[in-house]
């Protein structure tokens, strides 16, 4: 079997690693424990967070054993890696329900069946910790003067950095020693942006019991301009359908730039190297097809095939002409709805969430850019007629935004 070094090499997951030479080796030979932490501040995961549960999936296909660490402990500090402010402070009981939700997402990816994986949570040992005992066990490992050379603590220094903040290094590098003592944990892995945190790890494991440990970052999820991916109109590009509909997910990747489909494919796919070259080959108009490949195949990753299928079906039907449009995002209209906007179309707009507010939409069919079905909206005090929302009035705001419009 290829080493799974090798393999995430070639989709071009790696980035920096504590002991490339070392741990490819290992990686060859044994089966691994490692694992991968997510601090469950919201109640979805996000497609920032695809690339790290597909190094985890990558590896455990190739008989390594994942260890999904949530962080429900770490979560009530904040990790000031790429923050520029504090994060808001949270109760036990909202961060209790949001690593259920990751749980739930996760599974999709990672078999959790007999032993397979394990799911571990910190706040099992960090939220009864003795600070003292703590202090001098831990924090007499760590150096303020090399923390401060780390980029994660340089950047916030002239706006301010609590010490509470500064504790998630340490806490951090704990984790991975529980985790080392109880699992045989010996590799952490995840975004590029946590290098400074993993390292803490692993230098505490091969000071305080004196055994190898090893960290190895992902690239983050970017676009071709060194744009973090997954940003819309709309926020952030959710896994929870709720959060994200089915068919805006599957847009979101039939849209992306031709520059940075090959790349997708290979971070948040499984399909063969050799595939995604052929696919990739020709460039040009031929990558249209790459991108249909890509938003049905990372759809059904995330959502399953039936509701990929539907996505597809609906982006077919919109832009093919007839077909079922009942898959694309839809606000139905009760009696008081429709008085209160009286079906004006820059309510709808904001109903949709297709524009930000009415000035906002108003705008939008200044510029041209607001159809209601094949019909260009130039009058910005246009409504739509009561008579057709029986079948539905599809609400158009330039190549990419959809909304149909129906009675409740």
């Amino acid at each position: 079997m290829t080493n799974v070094y090798d393999i995430l090499a070639e989709r071009g997951f790696l980035k920096q690693c504590s002991h490339p030479e070392e741990l490819r080796e290992l990686l060859g030979k044994e089966k691994v424990a490692f694992y991968i932490g997510y601090d469950p501040t919201a109640d979805s995961l996000h497609i920032g967070h695809y690339v790290a549960l597909m190094t985890m999936a990558h590896m455990q296909r190739a008989g390594h054993l994942p260890i999904v660490l949530l962080g429900a402990g770490t979560a009530c500090i904040g990790d000031p890696s790429g923050k520029s402010d504090m994060r808001r402070m949270m109760t036990t009981e909202e961060i209790d329900h949001n690593a259920t939700c990751f749980q739930k997402q996760m599974a999709r990816l990672i078999d959790f069946s007999d032993g397979k994986a394990i799911i571990a949570n910190n706040a099992d040992w960090l939220r009864n910790l003795n600070f003292l005992d703590f202090m001098r066990d831990i924090g007499t490992q760590y150096s303020v003067n090399r923390m401060l050379t780390f980029e994660c603590y340089k950047q916030r220094m002239e706006k301010g950095l609590t010490f509470f903040e500064m504790g998630y290094m340490l806490l951090q590098g704990y984790d991975f020693l529980e985790l080392n003592r109880k699992y045989g944990c010996v590799l952490q892995m995840g975004g590029d942006d946590q290098w400074s945190n993993m390292l803490g790890g692993v230098e505490l494991i091969r000071k305080k019991e004196q055994k190898p440990a090893y960290c190895l970052t992902t690239s983050l999820l970017t676009t071709s301009e060194g744009k973090k991916m997954g940003k819309t109109e709309k926020g952030a590009l959710w896994l929870d359908p709720n959060k994200t509909s089915v068919y805006d997910f599957y847009q979101y990747w039939r849209n992306i730039d031709d520059a940075d489909v090959e790349k997708c494919l290979r971070l948040l796919t499984f399909i063969p190297m050799d595939e995604i070259r052929s696919l990739c080959a020709e460039g040009g108009a031929a990558l249209n097809n790459a991108k249909k490949v890509l938003a049905y195949t990372l759809t059904a990753q995330v959502h399953g095939e039936e509701e990929a299928g539907k996505a597809r079906q609906a982006a077919e039907a919109l832009f093919g002409g007839g077909g079922d449009l009942s898959n694309i995002p839809t606000i139905a209209l009760t009696p008081a709805d429709i008085e209160a906007t009286g079906l004006k179309v820059t309510d709808l707009l904001v109903m949709g969430k297709l524009s930000k507010s009415k000035s906002d939409a108003r705008r939008l069919i200044e510029a041209g850019s607001v159809l209601v079905g094949n019909e260009k909206v130039t009058d910005v005090y246009a409504t739509v007629n009561e008579a057709d929302l029986s079948e539905g009035v599809v609400i158009k705001k330039g190549k990419k935004g959809f909304v149909r419009v129906v009675k409740a």
